[in-house]
């Protein structure tokens, strides 16, 4: 796979990337040391926290960090018409991507040759199929029929999605992505590199999934809650993504909701929650997406060989896998 990039590219992904937009002027917990910031990333919760530079400082970066969340939005929304991924959604194809969805698009890549397709970005044409199954005021709660998973399911293939700094193309008439398994962990990471170019070494960084760099000024690790289970970790200059199917559900029942197996085109059952440690969040929240439709032995030899940390939860809220 070529990833150079010729001069003429560079100036546009130059361009593009000097060109961003602008959230309205963050409000701050306190002038002190450490400095709070709340607010949204890609329609979720966000937060930051910030130790160690004067409150002027820390606000000049918390202000450039909001310019780069919207700037990334405008990449990987799906809610936003004209953002990249919509446009290449739409199209098929996409000239000269901006290079952020490159190299996400690659992350994803390797996350789906590790994981044996567990991890598929192309999974956006079941999640329309769900979406709109269940909007229905007379929808059979047994969800989609089997004709119409499958060919939803024709759909979904990760090798048929061509991608180069130059251009990227959907091999397939009716393809779609999505890259909510990814993208939250890819502004993660790329707000902390932010950060720490303004100088910061003790910040915890939020944006759906979470990243913490170095430890707490005193040297203490982060202690970071997952969601809707009475569990909390800690962060040392690592990051962790967590999976669950109570993130997004189209049912009352929960039984239909946003992780979907990729061989199956159905919701995976099989935790309650999977919990990801990893250098970056990117890898973090990739990893935590696959796991969720993948078998406790399968987790752990892909954890082992990525050296990642992994928490996973059944159903009945018992730990089923715990790897350190």
């Amino acid at each position: 796979m070529n990833t150079a990039i010729s001069r003429r590219r560079m100036i546009s992904i130059t361009a593009a990337t000097a060109t961003v937009g602008m959230l309205p002027l963050p409000s701050f917990a306190s002038t002190e040391a450490p400095v709070h910031w709340t607010g949204k990333a890609m329609g979720i919760d966000a937060s930051l926290i910030l130790h160690g530079k004067d409150a002027s400082r820390s606000q000049e970066a918390i202000t450039a960090a909001t310019d780069e969340i919207t700037r990334l939005e405008k990449v990987f929304s799906l809610f936003q018409e004209d953002s990249a991924l919509s446009i290449l959604n739409w199209k098929g194809a996409l000239s000269m991507p901006p290079l952020d969805l490159v190299m996400c698009l690659y992350e994803a890549q390797n996350v789906s040759r590790e994981t044996n397709g567990a991890f598929d970005v192309s999974v956006q044409p079941l999640w329309a199929l769900y979406a709109k199954h269940f909007s229905k005021s007379d929808a059979n709660p047994t969800g989609p029929n089997n004709g119409h998973i499958a060919s939803a399911r024709s759909l979904v293939n990760y090798k048929n999605i061509s991608v180069s700094t130059d251009e990227i193309v959907l091999k397939k008439s009716g393809m779609a992505l999505t890259l909510n398994g990814i993208a939250q962990g890819y502004i993660t990471d790329k707000v902390s590199d932010l950060l720490r170019s303004y100088g910061f070494e003790n910040v915890l960084v939020n944006m759906g999934e979470t990243r913490a760099l170095g430890t707490k000024p005193d040297g203490s690790p982060w202690n970071v809650g997952i969601n809707k289970i009475d569990h909390v970790l800690p962060l040392d200059n690592q990051a962790i993504a967590t999976s669950g199917g109570y993130g997004t559900q189209f049912d009352v029942s929960g039984l239909y909701h946003h992780l979907f197996d990729p061989k199956t085109g159905r919701s995976s059952s099989l935790w309650s929650s999977i919990s990801v440690i990893a250098p970056s969040a990117t890898t973090a929240d990739a990893l935590s997406t696959a796991f969720s439709a993948m078998g406790g032995q399968e987790i752990k030899s892909v954890a082992e060989v990525l050296n990642v940390s992994v928490l996973g939860i059944n159903a009945n809220g018992e730990t089923i896998i715990k790897l350190n």
